[in-house]
């Protein structure tokens, strides 16, 4: 299957729902029952995203087969930072909120990819529940920096690669 991404657009929004929906099952019945409560990220959040351009979708077999955010500049839960530090004060993209309807293995390493061709040093975090997660980036070349805390004030990992070159 020929997978391509694209930024996503309104329309889309129906499906990023579901495949967020899909996830979030996904999670809990595979030990990582909390990174995501129930609704999350939400149609507010979502179609905030589109309008600013941050929002991807994957496309394969005429259907959407993941979800992400690729978001360039300071992320502001990126600034403190324990039992660790950036390697790098560097500008920056953050990949955030990946999600995969469930169909197509290895999308979160084809998602990552993606990323790392953009042009831009990136950091990601994950719930330390989240063994999927932690495996596509280290298998993609992040290394874990320390522990960052989100905007609720739960730890994540914090993970940074440097630009493909």
């Amino acid at each position: 299957m020929t997978l391509t991404v694209r930024k996503a657009v309104r329309g889309d929004l129906p499906a990023l729902l579901a495949i967020y929906e899909n996830a979030r099952r996904f999670m809990q019945t595979h030990g990582n029952p909390t990174q995501w409560p129930a609704g999350y990220p939400g149609a507010a959040r979502l179609t905030a995203e589109i309008d600013r351009g941050v929002c991807h979708v994957v496309t394969g077999a005429g259907e959407i087969q993941a979800v992400f955010c690729l978001i360039p500049g300071e992320d502001p839960t990126y600034l403190q930072i324990e039992d660790g530090a950036w390697p790098e004060t560097v500008p920056y993209a953050t990949i955030h909120r990946l999600a995969s309807a469930g169909r197509v293995g290895g999308i979160g390493r084809f998602c990552i990819d993606w990323c790392l061709q953009q042009g831009l040093p990136l950091r990601a975090d994950t719930h330390a529940d989240n063994i999927y997660m932690q495996r596509a980036l280290t298998a993609t070349g992040f290394v874990r920096c320390g522990t960052i805390y989100t905007e609720d004030g739960t730890a994540r990992l914090a993970y940074y690669h440097r630009r493909a070159d």
